[in-house]
């Protein structure tokens, strides 16, 4: 496995990282010995990397005690994300936001409990809060890193002006963003700033949520607890039309003798040394498959057919204009 560097402080992570959001919600039931099993087959395949939050355990932190059981036998050889910011207590879950500085110190000693670890590598604001400046955020994660409980810093889903003020204060190693073939926001305006200011970008959502595994549904046949089954791209023409330049990447990646995800993933290597995306599975089939991605090297003409497929990515917001209303792109 490949290793890249995320950011001027020095943050090492292998190419590809693991998200274990799915493990424990938005894609229907899971089952947790299968999970773990996922987890502690990618470290032996090479993978270190390894995103959770304390929103995908719905407020009893079950997603980060699921890697914290993972990985309590090779804790020291891997970095381990998580994410503070959201009001735990607030119904719907995830509709209300808190970075105070009292709460991301709540969150941080939690998020060390069910990790079972004395620091947490990576510890990003998953989302702003409109309450609360950029700089007191930033202030009080750069405490943690001098306190030994942190040791870097990271920011989700806000744009180039909040990263500016944000570095601003403490340096920040990684953005987490949605970045794929089928979404691509992140390249005009926030992508060239965060080379500017040496910080990497770790793509979540790397295969489209799982539609460029090839095994898209239309939305009315996922389950309620599926978020596929509100998404936008799910859904009519949009669906249609994803459907079908979907099955033109199959095309190409069958005349490479690779996967549609392999294919996914290896457009989303070529984008640069500083990108490590992180695609979730709860399958040790699929966990190896998308392993293997890092051994697929794309020639200009594959690159430009996919520019072609899918000029400006796919049909769909990727969320409804009344969820997360504080993302920013500024």
């Amino acid at each position: 496995m490949q290793h890249r560097t995320l950011g001027s402080q020095g943050l090492r992570v292998s190419a590809l990282g693991l998200g274990i959001m799915g493990m424990s919600m938005a894609y229907g039931a899971s089952n947790k010995d299968e999970s773990i099993a996922t987890v502690r087959r990618a470290h032996e395949v090479g993978i270190d990397f390894f995103d959770t939050a304390e929103l995908y355990g719905a407020g009893t932190g079950s997603n980060e005690i699921l890697l914290g059981e993972a990985v309590k036998d090779f804790r020291d050889e891997v970095v381990l994300a998580t994410k503070f910011g959201f009001d735990m207590t607030a119904q719907p879950l995830g509709s209300a936001f808190d970075s105070r500085p009292e709460n991301i110190r709540k969150v941080a000693e939690n998020s060390l409990r069910h990790l079972r670890s004395d620091h947490i590598d990576l510890f990003y604001q998953h989302i702003s809060d409109p309450t609360v400046p950029v700089e007191e955020v930033a202030g009080v994660v750069g405490d943690l890193i001098t306190e030994g409980k942190v040791r870097y810093f990271g920011l989700s889903n806000v744009g180039p002006r909040y990263i500016r003020r944000a570095h601003a204060v403490t340096p920040v190693s990684a953005l987490q963003y949605e970045y794929s073939v089928f979404e691509r926001e992140v390249e005009e305006k926030i992508l060239p700033v965060l080379r500017e200011l040496g910080i990497g970008l770790v793509p979540y959502s790397p295969l489209g949520r799982g539609f460029l595994t090839g095994q898209a549904k239309p939305a009315g046949e996922y389950p309620a607890d599926d978020m596929r089954s509100w998404d936008e791209r799910w859904q009519g023409d949009n669906y249609t039309y994803n459907l079908h330049a979907t099955a033109q990447l199959k095309d190409l990646a069958d005349a490479r003798g690779i996967t549609i995800a392999q294919l996914a993933l290896a457009w989303l290597l070529a984008q640069g040394e500083d990108v490590a995306p992180i695609p979730g599975t709860r399958s040790t089939k699929r966990l190896e498959e998308n392993a293997h991605a890092i051994d697929v090297q794309l020639s200009a003409a594959d690159l430009a057919r996919i520019t072609e497929i899918l000029p400006h990515g796919s049909a769909g917001s990727r969320y409804p204009a009344t969820a997360l209303p504080s993302f920013t792109t500024d």
